[in-house]
């Protein structure tokens, strides 16, 4: 049976998006699967801060607070910026403090200094840090083991100024926590594996380190201080080179943390960093917008085969095979990433992450406020 052009064009267009896929799956992000996990050095070379900021996160603070200072390296320091709470953080704070030497705080107050967003807390940490190594992590975190900061540690070659880390979510019941924990597995297994490829573009400000002399060098947020998300992603999208960065992926420097429990909570977190990715560097960009692009018109043409009699079965059977394909990479790297138990739900969590990236990236369109607390 003949084609018709329409035809032909549909089924050149799916097969196009198809090995767009599978660069993705075996040129990028098979590298990950198949890096070899570096293993923890079991001494701490040079000594390093620790870098929080809360806003009233008491709770959370007595919970994980003393689990960072308990790390197993013999020089350190925790800077804990009290960014303008009301819930009773800085009375706990201060009087953590005095019992422990190596707890800083730092305290923003209301003030007509002060400028609005996450950054300047950052900002004021970083200044009050005694060390040039800074690890950074959030006051609802907590690492997977008492060796995260000898995984986190300085690289013993001075090049190396930003390490990337990895933060999995803590397991929740639900639908929704499914969702956010394979999205941030997904963002994970992304900025990782371009990360190895020698494009890094992104790191989270849960899990990352860098040096004081990078920030100052560079002059800190000074060029995206105007929005109020970006302290982890855009400093290392402007900063980042193949040279520099390296990454950190073994299951003791993973760093847990706790996940949004509402539908409005997370879509305004995924507001947030959004927003920030409309500042990446063009090429980074386009790069990300491509590989959206090409799975919305897979499913697209997908979708549209699946009209004619004559390109069903092929179209089906090509989607098939990517799934295939995809399911002999990516579950290695769930198991990997700490997330075995969703390897079996695999395929379906694949296409629903897909349609809510297309839904929340048309919401944004439309929402524009949007603040780090």
């Amino acid at each position: 049976m003949e084609l018709t052009f329409l035809e032909i064009c549909l089924s050149g267009l799916l097969f196009f998006c198809f090995l767009a896929q599978l660069y993705f799956t075996l040129f990028v992000h098979l590298r990950l699967a198949r890096t070899p996990i570096e293993e923890i050095v079991p001494a701490g070379a040079r000594p390093l801060s620790v870098i929080i900021c809360a806003r009233n996160e008491i709770e959370n603070l007595k919970q994980y607070l003393p689990v960072v200072l308990a790390q197993n390296y013999p020089d350190f320091e925790v800077v804990v910026v009290n960014d303008r709470s009301w819930d009773g953080t800085h009375e706990f704070l201060e009087e953590y403090a005095g019992q422990c030497k190596k707890l800083k705080v730092v305290t923003v107050t209301e003030g007509t200094k002060f400028i609005a967003g996450k950054k300047f807390a950052v900002t004021m940490g970083i200044k009050a840090a005694a060390h040039d190594w800074l690890v950074f992590t959030d006051a609802d975190c907590y690492p997977n083991s008492s060796n995260w900061l000898l995984g986190m540690q300085q690289p013993p070659e001075d090049h190396k100024e930003i390490i990337l880390g990895y933060s999995p979510y803590l397991k929740r019941g639900g639908l929704l926590n499914a969702l956010i924990r394979f999205e941030t597995f997904f963002t994970a297994v992304n900025y990782l594996s371009f990360a190895l490829k020698g494009m890094p573009y992104m790191g989270v400000g849960r899990n990352m380190a860098y040096k004081k002399s990078l920030f100052f060098r560079n002059k800190g947020f000074a060029a995206h201080m105007h929005i109020p998300s970006g302290d982890d992603d855009l400093f290392v999208n402007a900063h980042a080179n193949r040279r520099n960065t390296a990454i950190r992926i073994h299951p003791d420097t993973h760093v847990w943390t706790s996940p949004k429990l509402s539908w409005g909570a997370y879509l305004r977190q995924k507001k947030r960093h959004f927003g920030a990715g409309k500042l990446y560097k063009g090429k980074h960009k386009f790069v990300l917008s491509f590989q959206i692009i090409i799975q919305f018109l897979f499913y697209m043409a997908l979708i549209s085969a699946c009209f004619s009699k004559t390109l069903l079965y092929p179209a089906v059977g090509l989607f098939v095979l990517s799934i295939l394909i995809r399911c002999f990479v990516y579950p290695k790297l769930l198991r990997r990433l700490s997330y075995p138990g969703l390897v079996w739900f695999f395929p379906f969590l694949d296409i629903l992450l897909f349609i809510f990236l297309v839904f929340n990236g048309i919401l944004s369109i439309f929402v524009k406020k949007v603040q780090w607390k």
